[in-house]
């Protein structure tokens, strides 16, 4: 029977005082006991920057892939093991930049994927550059102008490929963003968790008393996809959290019988021989 216990490793976070980080840190630990998902019955998958360095933080099977691509494993460790939860925690930085077409094309395909992401606004491990989510007119330290790109809104896009599941939750919420990561896990399909996390160091601005006065839940879960964006949008100091959109499309791997008999991991104790295979790299 796990505990939050189960999943904390030897190495205390070294995350800034007050990061969201924490807050997500939690409340995906808590989820994971609350479906009584031991440490070794899972796959977690992490991006580059201060949200992948949860790497060290939680104690699991996982894979610290290079900037950008932890989308494209967690899908291939999915189609290897159809059964086994996979979770992918990225920052916008990393998934919405370098990594955002792995975002959208997993979307649109509806690989049966977790993703949390940290959403801050920054690049918070370099100093605070601005990333794809940076509101228009943000300035840090090591900018020498204001941002001019409208930011990416990641739900919107998610919901215009028909993923399956797509949410948005707060860290300073931890019981509200649990209930959102278990929702999300136990939905078959590509599921969405973007987590407005307060980057304390570098987006100051945007500080937990900001987010709560703007902070509202979304009235009903919709499978229509315009409302889904309506809702999504941050509108007259409105930001919605909660299911914002999901819909019942299969998840990719259902799509394939053959993926589905032959799990392709499954514990059979068959051996196989590849040395044919390691010999062709000599």
């Amino acid at each position: 029977m796990p505990s939050l216990n189960s999943f904390n490793t030897s190495i205390f976070p070294t995350w800034c005082p007050g990061c969201g980080d924490f807050g997500i840190w939690g409340a995906l630990k808590q989820a994971l006991e609350s479906l009584k998902i031991n440490p070794d019955q899972a796959a977690f998958f992490f991006g580059v920057g201060c949200s992948g360095n949860i790497s060290s933080f939680i104690r699991g099977y996982g894979f610290h892939s290079l900037h950008g691509r932890s989308i494209a494993n967690a899908a291939g460790a999915k189609l290897a093991n159809y059964k086994l939860p996979v979770i992918v925690i990225a920052g916008d930085g990393d998934m919405l930049g370098e990594g955002l077409s792995h975002f959208i094309h997993a979307a649109r395909a509806n690989h049966d994927i977790t993703i949390i992401l940290h959403n801050n606004g920054v690049f918070g491990l370099t100093t605070g550059q601005s990333s794809p989510t940076a509101e228009i007119g943000f300035k840090s330290k090591p900018m020498p102008w204001e941002t001019t790109d409208e930011p990416i809104n990641p739900c919107a896009l998610a919901i215009m490929q028909q993923a399956g599941f797509v949410s948005r939750g707060f860290a300073g919420d931890q019981e509200g963003l649990s209930n959102l990561i278990n929702q999300a896990i136990n939905h078959s399909g590509f599921s969405l968790v973007d987590v407005l996390q307060p980057c304390v160091t570098f987006n100051p601005d945007k500080s937990y008393i900001w987010y709560r006065q703007r902070i509202k839940s979304v009235e009903s879960v919709t499978s229509d996809v315009l409302t889904g964006i309506k809702n999504s949008l941050w509108i007259d100091e409105r930001i919605s959290t909660g299911i914002i959109y999901q819909n019942s499309r299969p998840a990719f791997h259902s799509n394939y019988p053959q993926l589905v008999k032959d799990n392709l991991l499954d514990t059979t104790g068959k051996k196989r021989d590849i040395s044919k295979l390691l010999n062709g790299f000599k």
